[in-house]
């Protein structure tokens, strides 16, 4: 089920952002008995790097990375920690 989880989340953000490099590392298994958890939720890191980020401050890159999975979060997301780059940053 989590493969399917990152599938949904790489496909979002390939969609509406059009990522150089994007990488998605699921933690759910570190997070076993939490409430997220249990709730069926997954826990993961995106670390994104894509041109939509140019002259954005990181509150509005964030932004950008949850609109993209806004249908999914608190379903098939508990947590999401984004590190989220512009190609200038690399």
């Amino acid at each position: 089920m989590s493969a399917d989880r990152s599938a949904m989340i790489r496909t979002r953000l390939e969609a509406a952002l059009d990522p150089e490099q994007l990488e998605i590392i699921d933690e759910s298994a570190k997070h076993a008995g939490h409430a997220g958890a249990a709730t069926g939720g997954g826990h993961f890191i995106v670390q994104i790097m894509s041109a939509a980020f140019e002259g954005k401050n990181l509150i509005q890159r964030h932004r950008l990375v949850y609109a993209a999975v806004d249908d999914i979060m608190h379903t098939e997301i508990h947590a999401l920690s984004i590190q989220a780059k512009s190609p200038d940053e690399s």
